[in-house]
């Protein structure tokens, strides 16, 4: 039986996490008492009741709260420590492997560039990474059994759109380039990012994992940020795209087909043919019924996010409605995902159990789907490193589920 206990106990990935929207409560609110940020509330009840709330109106009230978040996420010190906090929150909770993600251009400014930026997010998870594994092999060295240890990667985030208030770095480029066209304007804002997160990766040492693309999807097409893209391709970087969140299949098949994408983020509305719009499209139905038999052939993986979808598409009314189940009907290789751990205020445990308990996944499915979420990380290392990594995820999976059984076994004797 799949209980809260076994799958807390469960080794675990989280594909897509905002770091930006995963802060503790408790802390921002320190943060900005510090800082002289000016709260809706100094509460942890008034903050939760007015900005992170358990259901919200629509996409616009969700992404409010990140307002908030961003305010104290502007200095080296919030970054590390935010950082820090959120790699033993994954840990406490089953987490063996994350891969954040932020948008660096959203804090950085006159006193801190984007590669100091991803210096300081990278120290606290470093540290963290460093104190958790200690605890691990200690663990190890007295029982004698071996288990996987936490790992990270960094995801750095452009945005499909921006306007100068976003931040200080958007305001000036906006500024410097007044005459420009707008997608001009975000398009090489994305490549200038892409080019850090290489820098980071090949010359700070970083594990900058992966470039991902964000924001509102109706409007702002990917393929405007195709310069930064093929950059990153072109430097052997691997790639995600948020798609398929607010707008139909034809975006998940540009991010595929035009931008390289490895992993689709979200990727809610593949099986919506009725949200296809392209007027090409004569038959909508086999338009993405083909698209959901390439992505499952090419194993282009869907990083769900069960709790987002539901708080920012008011088209699904409940969790048995999510797209989950038609993509492991499909064969699509599926990674269960939180999006945002306070906005949403969820954790890998709780998506999985909705997935369990809403979406009919069993054991057996589970197991796949959770396996999936390592092997297709964007994992830094080897080749060779990574499938040892997996491999003691799989034998470490294996042996929780025996332990879990048996006591369930000798406590109904």
């Amino acid at each position: 039986m799949l209980t809260d206990a076994l799958i807390r106990a469960l080794p675990k990935a989280d594909l897509h996490v905002h770091l930006d929207g995963s802060l503790r409560v408790s802390t921002l609110i320190e943060l900005a008492r510090e800082r002289g940020v000016k709260l809706p509330s100094t509460t942890e009840e008034g903050m939760n009741a007015l900005v992170f709330k358990p259901t919200y109106a629509d996409l616009g009230e969700y992404l409010a709260g990140f307002a908030w978040t961003c305010s104290v996420m502007q200095d080296r010190e919030s970054l590390e420590r935010i950082a820090y906090e959120f790699a033993w929150d994954n840990w406490d909770e089953g987490v063996r492997y994350v891969e954040l993600r932020f948008a660096p251009q959203l804090h950085q400014h006159d006193d801190m560039d984007g590669r100091e930026v991803l210096v300081a997010v990278n120290n606290g998870m470093a540290r963290a990474q460093a104190e958790i594994n200690a605890i691990v092999q200690a663990r190890i060295l007295a029982t004698n059994q071996p288990e996987p240890g936490f790992r990270y990667g960094i995801i750095v985030c452009a945005l499909r759109a921006f306007n100068d208030q976003l931040s200080t770095y958007y305001g000036q480029l906006m500024r410097a380039l007044a005459k420009a066209p707008r997608k001009k304007v975000f398009g090489l804002a994305s490549l200038e990012l892409a080019r850090e997160a290489v820098w980071a990766r090949d010359e700070a040492g970083i594990p900058v994992v992966g470039f991902d693309l964000a924001g509102q999807e109706d409007g702002y097409p990917a393929i405007d940020h195709l310069d930064a893209y093929d950059f990153a391709h072109e430097h052997f970087m691997h790639k995600t795209v948020h798609a398929g969140e607010a707008y139909g299949a034809e975006s998940i098949f540009q991010a595929i087909t035009k931008l390289h994408a490895d992993r689709i983020g979200h990727g809610y509305l593949l099986f919506s043919p009725e949200r296809v719009t392209d007027p090409k499209v004569s038959d909508r139905d086999a338009y993405t019924r083909t698209l959901a038999n390439y992505i499952a052939d090419s194993r282009v993986t869907m990083e769900v996010c069960i709790t987002s979808n539901l708080q920012t598409n008011p088209n699904i009314r409940s969790a048995g409605e999510h797209a989950l189940r038609k993509m492991v009907d499909a064969r699509l290789s599926v990674a269960i995902c939180t999006d945002n751990r306070l906005v949403s205020h969820t954790t890998v445990s709780n998506e999985i159990r909705q997935a369990v308990d809403h979406c009919g996944v069993n054991e057996r499915e589970l197991r796949d789907i959770v396996i999936h979420g390592f092997k297709r990380s964007f994992f830094a290392g080897s080749y060779a490193e990574k499938r040892q990594y997996v491999r003691s995820v799989i034998d470490y999976y294996d042996r929780i589920v025996r332990e879990h059984k048996a006591a369930e076994a000798t406590a109904g004797l």
